[in-house]
């Protein structure tokens, strides 16, 4: 499933993040940007710890805000790590909005031109993916046609039926009113 947006695409995927060749991958992070669990634990195992010892030497930072790092053994360049959740682990539609707010602005300021994107917050976040899917993809269009953005390729990069379902249902609906 694919939407144009300008010179842009965005597409819903189903696999492994850490397998795709894009300039940077979005890491699920907590705001300590310890990598524990989950995307972040898969990241961490197929990219080498070298990708968590650069994460915290950045933080810790608030809910909300990204950093970026080196991709590690990973195929992608860098991954951008994005604090959608505290230490205790919860979060919302709107901190995920934020968040993908500023994985976007950090991707913009870094010239980064494909990148590699989570259901954030649907893990240890407990959040719906359909609340994931509307707040992210909104986010992400949004970006598109405000221009400016150095991103031409964004892919949802999904591992659980339930959120690539979602993802996949919300970008037609989005498209479907342009």
């Amino acid at each position: 499933m694919k939407l144009k947006v300008g010179q842009s695409s965005i597409s819903i995927e189903r696999g492994d993040i850490t397998d795709w060749e894009v300039d940077a991958i979005v890491n699920a992070a907590n705001s300590t940007l310890a990598m524990g669990t989950g995307v972040a634990g898969a990241i961490k195992r197929k990219g080498g710890v070298i990708i968590e010892e650069e994460a915290i030497r950045q933080g810790p930072v608030e809910v909300g805000e990204a950093v970026l790092t080196t991709g590690g053994n990973l195929a992608a360049t860098h991954v951008i790590h994005a604090a959608v959740m505290g230490p205790d682990l919860k979060t919302d539609g709107d901190r995920i909005g934020a968040t993908t707010r500023a994985v976007l602005g950090l991707a913009t300021k870094h010239r980064i031109t494909s990148l590699a994107l989570p259901a954030l917050g649907t893990g240890v976040g407990h959040v719906p993916p359909t609340t994931c899917a509307d707040v992210m993809l909104k986010a992400v269009v949004e970006h598109l046609q405000a221009g400016g953005s150095s991103l031409k390729r964004i892919a949802f990069v999904l591992y659980q039926d339930d959120a690539y379902k979602a993802f996949t249902d919300t970008l037609k609906r989005l498209g479907a009113v342009k």
